[in-house]
């Protein structure tokens, strides 16, 4: 069931809503890599390092019927911009608020005389991967490929991704 939603600016009284919602995010990608320790031992404050980082006015909530239920951010770089994050409690997912913050975000860039807008996704969530497709990001630009040291126990690398031909772990 679609909800009616809003996109509003943050303000200082969304403080405790977006940590909250930050913390979820980062259970997320706690749950999707099998490490509890992403994010420290209070993860709703690495909302306060973003909110630091890229400044109130380019912080957009998804609001409906009063509760906010999503933010997003652009982060601008030059000529270049990237949306990041887009949270939305896992309640209100499927429901459209992811799509009416990406929106928004395209259109603050566009506004902003972006030339290149990009999202980063984790490689490992395939949600996330299909739904930017949706959204419209449908060119690959970067791949990040790295090495990993960790313990061998917390080795959760899956088999099965394969770009021109090679396999790679994911």
């Amino acid at each position: 069931m679609r909800l009616k939603m809003q996109i509003r600016n943050y303000n200082g009284d969304d403080l405790e809503v977006c940590r909250s919602l930050w913390a979820e995010m980062v259970q997320r990608h706690r749950d999707i890599y099998g490490d509890q320790t992403i994010g420290g031992d209070d993860p709703g404050l690495g909302f306060d390092k973003h909110l630091e980082s890229v400044g109130p006015d380019n912080i957009w909530l998804a609001e409906s019927e009063g509760e906010v239920v999503g933010f997003t951010s652009l982060i601008k770089k030059g000529e270049e911009a990237e949306i990041e994050p887009i949270v939305v409690s896992s309640k209100q997912r499927g429901k459209g608020a992811g799509k009416l913050l990406v929106e928004h975000a395209v259109g603050e860039a566009k506004k902003q005389n972006v030339l290149c807008l990009y999202v980063r996704p984790v490689a490992r969530n395939k949600e996330a991967l299909s739904f930017f497709h949706d959204c419209g990001f449908k060119t690959v630009g970067h791949i990040q490929l790295f090495m990993w040291f960790g313990e061998s126990d917390r080795d959760t690398w899956k088999d099965g991704l394969e770009i021109f031909g090679k396999p790679f772990k994911y």
